[in-house]
């Protein structure tokens, strides 16, 4: 798609446009096909992939024998196929390790990254500019003329060939991919990148908050120590979001500090992150019993501060 995209121009304090259109390049997708897809991929991730109905999709995860996340992702049905979004460095990561076991069942594992142009609109006109080009959206996942829409409460990703979305969309003006990465951080979704994986179980990272992971539906790869962290207990990390300002670039590999009466001392790791000159917004795992008045910095930056933000959900678990 030929389309000239816009660096954001408000505040990471401030609310999104009216109509927020961002170009998501940075994310890729892995698809499944095949009679056993289904089958398959329920033995593999912690999303209850047998019970996702057509048109429909839900967080999940993919873990290792020893129950440490290897991706995360939003696990999309449509098509007779399931898609699995997650950032690009993670398909490249994670695409052979599912691989590995597909051999023993029918269905076929590609990246399937080049084959759509995924978009995400948002803010208060976002649904009536989707109803506008495609029609009432009314299930979670509804296919369209070469797509297909993902509605996420009030927003939607939108997956198109490459010629129909410079049709749709070349009329707007369109911003890079951070734009929504701030939006996905404002909502605490567990975006893990390459960089983090094999890092952390799927609680560590908040997805049973999301409804990213089944703890009904029998055995799956890593299942026995996510079940074991909740029904035993000994989870001592979370996700949390963070805002405040640094004196220099970010990048993934930042490592948080946290003050305590004896000075600083290492806290966590960036999971995402926005920044937008000195301003920062960002995801981070951090010890669940992180106070909401901690004072946190970027390790080295001595004159960054970042405060913890309120989570949009609870991390309370019903019994």
């Amino acid at each position: 798609m030929s389309v000239t995209l816009h660096n954001p121009d408000w505040s990471l304090q401030e609310t999104v446009p009216d109509l927020l259109i961002a170009k998501l390049s940075h994310l890729g997708i892995i698809s499944a096909e095949g009679q056993q897809a289904s089958s398959f991929l329920h033995g593999q991730v912690t999303a209850d992939v047998a019970g996702l109905s057509e048109n429909n999709w839900v967080w999940g995860a993919h873990c290792d024998p020893k129950g440490k996340m290897l991706a995360s992702f939003r696990l999309v049905r449509a098509y007779e196929q399931f898609l699995m979004l997650m950032p690009k460095s993670t398909v490249a990561a994670d695409l052979p390790q599912l691989q590995k076991y597909a051999v023993f069942s029918q269905v076929t594992l590609d990246d399937a990254s080049d084959q759509w142009v995924i978009f995400g609109v948002a803010g208060a006109k976002a649904e009536a500019f989707v109803s506008e080009r495609f029609g009432e959206i009314s299930s979670k996942v509804t296919v369209v003329n070469d797509g297909f829409i993902i509605k996420d409460s009030e927003r939607f990703l939108i997956l198109m060939s490459t010629g129909k979305a410079s049709e749709l969309f070349g009329d707007q003006k369109v911003y890079e991919s951070s734009s929504w990465q701030a939006l996905e951080i404002a909502n605490g979704y567990p975006n893990v990148s390459a960089n983090h994986r094999g890092e952390y179980i799927p609680q560590m990272c908040n997805l049973q908050a999301v409804g990213g992971i089944s703890f009904n539906k029998g055995c799956y790869m890593g299942q026995e120590t996510v079940a074991r962290m909740k029904y035993r207990g000994g989870l001592k990390r979370a996700l949390f979001i963070l805002e405040g300002n640094v004196s220099g670039k970010l990048n993934k590999d930042a490592i948080l500090e946290i003050e305590l009466e004896s000075g600083f001392r290492k806290a966590g790791n960036i999971i995402e992150y926005v920044q937008r000159d000195d301003e920062v917004l960002l995801t981070a795992v951090l010890a669940n019993d992180t106070d909401s008045s901690a004072h946190l910095r970027v390790a080295g930056d001595l004159d960054s501060r970042l405060q913890i933000k309120s989570l949009p959900y609870s991390l309370e678990e019903d019994e």
